[in-house]
């Protein structure tokens, strides 16, 4: 039976597989296949590094092997939470490897390597822009370069819905012409974004997500000329079934002639998680998962035969748990922001990450939220059990660390130098269950953060075993979830209440390891069960 604690498999082992492929925040997936392999990316935000690339050989187990953004601009030194890295897309053209992505505020970026393991050049913007997202770059039959993109209502004044097209220069690093509105989603289709572009025979496809996240629908579009007028139809959507939303992904063809799907299910608190879905052509439609009438519209399957690949391959998962044995961090971990190197060691105590406060914290720009120096990782599964081994010096009051289940509201569990252990509780103002003033704190406006304390603990000691656990609901969006601690690492005390998880901007809740003031803290090793 595939494990549902700590790392998720999809792969029965039977020649079927189950959805979701991946129980991980993969939010807004794109996939390439080159030759057998197939690499995905996937939305990062501001989480750096950033552009996860991950590898398969079946579109079912897959590993992560890099990231194409080893920093984003300097404006993300701090962190900007739900800004930064929306919906990229990857190609390959003429032997080497692209990324293209909509950054809301600043325009569209690219970076690009021959190599998908190795170095990715630096982020390179191609044109500024506020408000352009979603940028899926095409080179068509005749080398001429494009870009289709959809705009961002936050960001335009309420102008969405809407798919464009411009002209790059063929080597992809130039915009050369203005936009041309291919498809106004309004008339149909609200909130009409990610669209990834493909051609098949003598038609023109753009394949978009319509209908907002939590309800949306799969939605594709056709035409013989590059720049419409297109045909649309809904391909995909949630039917009978408990997916909701299913859309915004990659459509992906094999040597064997299958074609297939994956997309996301927001689960709110487990964020975006991957989903793959058998494609069936009709009539020149892609239809996606089961088909369920006499129409193109398809409904998710929950299981099915793994696609043809000419093998079979081993069972995969991306890496939870960490012995920090290493020169480098392992690839799970993302900081909250660009990364500075005063902010840890693996060097200092060998076998253990030394994480050093960056000051004491002081008012709401210490909490948590808004701490750069935070190091984080994905949820894999329904349910898992984090656990790691703290220490602090003795006798300094004011450095504390802990580890974190982080969303729009937050709770952690942390030691300080005086042994003293504590269940803390934070939110953005706009999303706690409680108002500051109800807890002593003024002045706070929306977009602050505050924390305040669940319950404490004396240890009697600076070296002690924190541990978050998620309880699970894998039917559902809500993650109960609770802290404990131990002084001896095998009886846990849980500190406080049962608590719910909340998503963050735009993505899941992470687990998070931080240190906070004037010291330092060394993790021992970082177990995910």
């Amino acid at each position: 039976m595939p494990l549902s604690h700590g790392n998720w498999i999809a792969d029965l082992g039977n020649g079927n597989y189950r959805n979701p492929i991946l129980y991980t925040d993969y939010s807004d997936p794109d996939v390439i296949r080159v030759g057998d392999d197939f690499f995905m990316t996937a939305s990062s935000f501001t989480f750096v590094p950033g552009l996860p690339i991950l590898h398969s050989k079946d579109l079912v187990n897959w590993e992560l092997i890099n990231y194409a953004a080893r920093r984003l601009p300097d404006v993300y030194n701090t962190p900007q939470h739900g800004c930064g890295v929306w919906a990229p897309s990857m190609r390959f053209h003429d032997g080497r490897y692209y990324i293209y992505y909509g950054d809301p505020d600043y325009g569209y970026y690219m970076t690009s390597t021959d190599d998908p393991y190795g170095e990715w050049d630096e982020l390179t913007l191609i044109k500024s822009a506020k408000g352009t997202i979603d940028t899926c770059p095409f080179w068509d039959d005749d080398g001429k370069a494009y870009i289709v993109h959809a705009y961002a209502g936050s960001r335009t004044g309420g102008f969405k819905s809407r798919l464009a097209i411009c002209e790059m220069t063929p080597d992809g690093k130039e915009i050369i012409s203005e936009d041309t509105i291919v498809f106004n989603g309004e008339v149909s289709h609200t909130t009409m974004e990610g669209p990834k572009m493909y051609k098949r025979g003598e038609y023109y496809y753009i394949l978009a997500p319509a209908g907002g996240v939590p309800i949306g629908w799969q939605v594709a579009l056709r035409s013989k000329n590059i720049y419409g007028p297109y045909e649309d139809r809904i391909v995909l959507r949630m039917g009978l079934t408990e997916i909701n939303g299913p859309h915004q992904g990659a459509l992906v063809e094999l040597e064997s002639g299958e074609s297939w799907f994956l997309h996301f299910q927001d689960l709110e608190a487990y964020g975006r998680i991957i989903h793959l879905q058998p494609v069936q052509w009709m009539d020149g439609w892609p239809v996606m998962g089961e088909r369920v009438d006499d129409g193109y519209c398809g409904q998710p399957v929950m299981e099915y035969k793994k696609p043809d690949v000419g093998g079979t391959y081993p069972i995969t998962t991306v890496p939870a748990g960490d012995n920090f044995d290493k020169e480098e961090l392992d690839l799970q971990w993302q900081w909250q922001a660009n990364p500075q190197e005063s902010w840890y060691s693996l060097t200092a105590n060998p076998g253990s990450l030394r994480l050093y406060g960056q000051g004491v914290k002081e008012g709401m720009e210490g909490h948590l939220w808004n701490m750069p120096n935070v190091l984080t990782q994905l949820w894999h599964a329904p349910q898992l059990t984090a656990t790691v081994k703290v220490e602090l010096p003795d006798g300094d009051e004011n450095t504390y660390a802990g580890i974190a289940i982080e969303g729009l509201t937050y709770n952690y569990i942390a030691i300080n130098g005086n042994g003293r252990v504590s269940h803390m509780r934070g939110a953005v103002k706009q999303y706690s269950p409680a108002e500051p003033s109800d807890l002593g704190i003024t002045e706070a406006e929306d977009g602050d953060t505050f924390e305040y304390e669940i319950a404490f603990a004396d240890a009697g000691t600076t070296t002690i075993y924190l541990r978050a656990e998620v309880m699970g609901q894998p039917n559902g969006k809500t993650a109960p979830c609770r802290m404990l601690y131990s002084t001896d690492g095998r009886s846990f005390t849980q500190l406080g209440d049962i608590f719910y998880a909340r998503e963050g901007k735009w993505v899941g809740a992470k687990l998070a390891l931080f240190c906070a003031g004037d010291s330092f803290a060394d993790f021992g090793e970082f177990t995910v069960e």
